[in-house]
This record gives C-alpha cells, sequence and structure tokens, in this order.
C-alpha cells in the first residue's frame, strides 16, 4: 500500500459504489452471454460483432478471458472495501477510473443488446482512455506480488490489454456495418502494426501485464483466419507475427528488471 492514509471511513461510499459498479457489470455480462433472456454478443447487432463478421474478430475462444477479468474486477471491488485500501491515497485515486471501467464495461454490453455498432465504438474508446489513465495510476504501486499490485496493475493490466484487441474488432464490426469495403491483408497490416505499438510503448513503461492479454487475443484473431468462412492465410500470418513482437516486447521489462538488480 502506498504511505499516506486518510482516514478509512471518507473513502466508504466510493469503495461500496465501486463494488456496485462490479456487480453491474458482471449481471450485464450474463446478460451478454444469453441469461435473462438477452441476446448472446455474438448475435447481437446483427452478427457484427461475431467471430466470423470480420477479419480481426478474435475466434470464440479469445472470449474465455473475460471469465479471468471479471474474476479479477470482483475481486479488486472485495478487496478495496477493506478498511486499509479505503484509506490508502493512491486506491483512492485509483478506485473512480476502476469504477468507471466497470460502468463502460457495461455500457457497452446493453448498447451491443440495442443493437447499436456506433454507440459500442464510442464506448469501447472511452473504456480504452480510462484503462489507460488507471495503469498509469496503478504504475504508482510497488512492482511485485502484492494483492494490491495483482489486483490494481495486474487485474487492469490484463484488461487494458484485451481491451485494446477489442476495439480493432469493435472498429473493424462497425465498418462491416457501415457497408465500407477495405482490402483484407493491407489494412490488417497497418491495424495490427498499430496494436504492437501500443504493445512496446507499454513495455517500455514498464507494464507487462497488459501484453499477456494482447498476445492472447492476437494469436486468437490468427486462429480464427486459418478456418471457417473468414479464412485468411496473410492475415493469419501477420497477426501470429504482431504477436511474436509483442511477446519480445513483454521480456524488456523484466530484462530491465534484472539488469537493475544486478
Amino acid at each position: 500500500m502506498s504511505m499516506a492514509m486518510q482516514s478509512p471511513r471518507s473513502g466508504a461510499g466510493a469503495a461500496v459504489a465501486t463494488f456496485a459498479a462490479a456487480l453491474l457489470a458482471l449481471v450485464l455480462a450474463a446478460g451478454g452471454s444469453g441469461a435473462f433472456g438477452l441476446t448472446p454478443v455474438a448475435s447481437a447487432a446483427g452478427g457484427y460483432l461475431s467471430s466470423t463478421a470480420t477479419p480481426l474478430a478474435p475466434a470464440n475462444a479469445a472470449f474465455g478471458i473475460w471469465s479471468v477479468i471479471y474474476l479479477g474486477l470482483l475481486a479488486y471491488a472485495v478487496w478495496q472495501l477493506g478498511p486499509r485500501a479505503r484509506a490508502d491515497s493512491l486506491q483512492r485515486r485509483i478506485r473512480p477510473w476502476a469504477a468507471a471501467s466497470m460502468l463502460l464495461n457495461a455500457a457497452w454490453l446493453w448498447a451491443a443488446q440495442l443493437g447499436s455498432l456506433p454507440a459500442t465504438l464510442v464506448v469501447m474508446l472511452l473504456l480504452l482512455a480510462v484503462l489507460c489513465r488507471l495503469l498509469v495510476l496503478a504504475g504508482g504501486v510497488t512492482p511485485g506480488l502484492s494483492m494490491e499490485w495483482v489486483l490494481s496493475a495486474g487485474v487492469f493490466g490484463l484488461y487494458l490489454g484485451w481491451i485494446c484487441v477489442a476495439t480493432v474488432a469493435n472498429v473493424a464490426a462497425v465498418l462491416a456495418w457501415a457497408g465500407i469495403v477495405w482490402p483484407e491483408l493491407p489494412a490488417s497490416v497497418v491495424v495490427l502494426t498499430v496494436v504492437v505499438a501500443i504493445g512496446l510503448a507499454l513495455a517500455r513503461r514498464g507494464a507487462w501485464t497488459p501484453l499477456v492479454s494482447m498476445v492472447w487475443g492476437i494469436v486468437w484473431i490468427a486462429v480464427a483466419r486459418w478456418q471457417g468462412p473468414r479464412y485468411s492465410a496473410g492475415v493469419a500470418l501477420v497477426a501470429l507475427i504482431a504477436a511474436l513482437v509483442v511477446m519480445l516486447g513483454a521480456t524488456l521489462p523484466l530484462s530491465r528488471r534484472r539488469t537493475a538488480g544486478g
């Protein structure tokens, strides 16, 4: 925990609100899986969010990472209710951004249920910006395997990495919905190059947890292109190369840490 502490009671309201935001995100996530009579995300919005709708959509199995992310968000929401986390000055700065990320997650799922693809993209971009800010703040947590680091930098780092890939898929879905035809291979090279650049920039900042979920998502884009109606060996190869570069980039923070310690 950071050294500056305040009264635990002063942060109780924000902590409870953050916990409520996590519960809302989980309820909408269940709805996005088809619970409560709602439409599964892959079938919502005219099917443009499915794994076969665009050349940059990951295979269905990739979305299993949401189970890890949601479990992490719930764990954070419970942990930050504790008196030490409520009183910690750094967590007081992180908490509103964490709650905002959960509310935006719920908003995205609701926009998908309403079938509004442009709205999903707007919400996704806002979510991406919020998570970037959150990761900057979480950089103030001492690196290690402490509960605070795992639930702050770790969980929200994974969240950010996945949202980087999800944003790419969301943009492609909106373009397909708008009837915009684009050359698959050149466009995929450009888009995945941008994702790689973001990954390497995060690595230079010493953040490696976002790269784990980023590599996961990119690899599943490759898997989806090796089979099915959206088969494209070229896009699959580009995605695999991109994943490899990001994976190598993930070693930068670790090697720097070893050099500093050596």
